[in-house]
């Protein structure tokens, strides 16, 4: 067996695969349209390190290893639910740096409509789709497998689609038919729900309701929406690999299929669908000008055999559009006992430095600590 792996490593050439892969222009859904029975090899994952955490419904612990899912209903009261809410914000942002909201304002037929519009656009005739894909990351629409392909250890088992909606938003001619009115419609739901949830985290760090949308956070809104086919064999490969997101905050519509896990106390949770519920997580950028009050904490996606999954990540960031704004620690965080741990930075000087960074690895946020 040695010897012909030895053989296997000498006669492989990876790099041929991707670009071949590539330029099929056809994602991972061309591979799986193939009718492959076999994952190819640019696609092996290495082993992780960490377990996953156990979900078994005797486990005394299993609450320790919930998700929080936080009910948005009644906030703008300035009652003693918003207090609650808040609270509930924080504890979950410091802790978890992960949590689920329901009652959040967004109709449960525009949630399936936006889901129903991703499956368009990946099942639309092969030929129709292939115009939409690039590596040019100025575009406003970016559609391939992998941003990171020909730098990345292993590829994902993915296609993704990027759409540029705010500060500039798009003029409709410029998005895929397939799914352009819904993107527009849940966009602006988004950006509207944004506002609200910038508003409580504002409050849960002792700050006023309106500082982070002030500061920008909110200003800019990239709308990734992922297709995950089934997997003819999931233990060889991951959905997405570990990892943080670059933004202020991420909202994401996930269906009802699951796969997602967060590391937590160096276990891998899962982060079950609740049906209506959105996933809120918190970027790296928030977690740099709250000193580390808040967490970016790492996620991943698992392959299966089950399929395809589909989700929508709504990331709150101007990373695709230069600004001079400068971001760095919050002065009102800061104290002789709680000095700043990170320099500043422009969204978008973090956002290159975290694409160089790639995923799979050490936090990109490392590069930017004091």
């Amino acid at each position: 067996m040695g010897a012909t792996k030895a053989t296997d490593d000498e006669t492989y050439d990876r790099t041929t695969e991707i670009k071949t892969f590539d330029e099929t222009k056809a994602g991972v859904k061309g591979l799986v349209d193939a009718g492959i029975t076999k994952v190819p090899r640019m696609f092996h994952t290495q082993p992780d390190p960490f377990v996953q955490a156990s979900s078994s419904h005797d486990d005394p612990d299993k609450t320790r290893f919930s998700i929080p899912v936080i009910d948005l209903q009644g906030i703008n009261s300035g009652s003693e639910q918003r207090r609650e809410v808040v609270d509930k914000v924080r504890g979950a942002s410091e802790v978890w740096g992960f949590f689920q909201v329901v009652n959040h304002g967004i109709p449960a037929s525009v949630l399936e409509e936006m889901l129903d519009g991703t499956r368009r656009f990946y099942e639309q005739d092969t030929e129709v789709k292939k115009e939409w894909y690039t590596r040019d990351s100025s575009k406003r629409v970016v559609y391939n497998s992998n941003f990171d392909l020909y730098s990345a250890g292993s590829a994902n088992w993915r296609d993704t689609t990027y759409c540029s909606m705010a500060p500039h938003a798009p003029s409709p001619d410029e998005l895929p038919e397939a799914c352009r009115d819904i993107l527009i419609e849940y966009s602006e739901q988004v950006k509207k729900l944004g506002l609200t949830l910038f508003g409580l985290l504002s409050e849960a760090l002792g700050l006023n309701p309106n500082h982070l949308n002030e500061i920008g956070c909110p200003e800019g809104l990239a709308v990734l929406y992922h297709y995950y086919p089934a997997c003819p064999e999931p233990e060889l490969t991951i959905g997405a690999s570990k990892h943080s997101d670059s933004d202020f905050m991420t909202v994401l519509l996930q269906d009802h299929i699951g796969g997602l896990q967060i590391l937590h106390e160096n276990l891998w949770v899962d982060v079950p669908p609740v049906p209506g519920a959105l996933v809120i997580n918190i970027g790296d950028l928030l977690q740099l000008i709250s000193n580390d009050r808040f967490k970016s904490v790492a996620h991943r996606v698992l392959a299966s055999d089950v399929g395809p999954r589909v989700s929508v990540a709504s990331f709150f960031t101007t990373g695709h559009v230069p600004s001079s704004r400068i971001y760095g620690p919050i002065k009102e965080l800061l104290s002789e006992d709680n000095p700043a741990k990170y320099r500043e930075t422009t969204v978008r000087e973090y956002s290159v430095h975290y694409d160089a960074t790639g995923l799979g690895g050490k936090s990109a946020l490392l590069g930017f600590r004091i």
